[in-house]
């Protein structure tokens, strides 16, 4: 009984190389997805700082973030083509609760719009209602790497009592896109740009 249990163990042993030359090959496969699936890459843009302050009307609660990425050829020509890129940066509030999960209490995006117009030759960018033009591309990403004075809650939402952090992110919305781009996102990488979520120290400052 013993030596049929064994068996089938000694003719995987004789098949060995085989197997490891096809153990290999399939390892080489899936690094290799791995390197060009979306996943790979998301995490291309970096924030580099990020912060929360006090508004001068002493209600509001302000961040002011730097991101650093570069834009992928493929996008810049996306861009030049008169497709707008949506870049968008999510900002979280979250209440330490020791006996249960943490508590969501704020859930907020701010959403830029990149975008250039052949008949003025410029670039424009647009958060909300206001939007500015630049003569390069270079001048408007260097504005969209840096949110300022962005008010992302209420002071009143805290309390002395209580432990929060906030996270931020920036990530480009390919739910924006043209139909035809949104096909070609999901399997091009240059069309995935997002950071990881940064922590953001909430101080004792804007504690009542």
């Amino acid at each position: 009984m013993a030596r049929a249990a064994n068996a089938p163990l000694a003719s995987a042993a004789e098949a060995s190389p085989l197997r490891c030359l096809l153990a290999a090959a399939l390892l080489a496969a899936g690094a290799l997805i791995g390197a060009i699936s979306p996943a790979a890459a998301a995490e291309r843009i970096e924030v580099v700082s990020a912060q929360l302050r006090l508004a001068d009307d002493g209600e509001g609660v302000e961040l002011d973030a730097v991101f650093d990425f570069d834009l992928p050829w493929t996008l810049e020509d996306a861009v030049h083509g008169g497709v707008p890129l949506y870049f968008v940066v999510d900002f979280e509030l979250y209440r330490s609760r020791w006996y249960w999960f943490d508590e969501r209490r704020v859930a907020t995006s701010l959403t830029y719009r990149l975008s250039y117009s052949p008949l003025t030759r410029q670039y424009r960018l647009a958060r909300s209602s206001l939007a500015l033009p630049f003569d390069s591309l270079g001048a408007a990403l260097a504005s969209l790497r840096r949110v300022s004075r962005w008010t992302v809650f209420e002071r009143s939402q805290l309390s002395s009592g209580s432990k929060y952090e906030g996270w931020v992110r920036m990530r480009l919305d390919t739910t924006q896109l043209p139909r035809p781009f949104q096909l070609g996102a999901l399997t091009s990488r240059d069309w995935t740009l997002a950071s990881e979520w940064r922590i953001v120290r909430v101080g004792p400052e804007l504690l009542r």
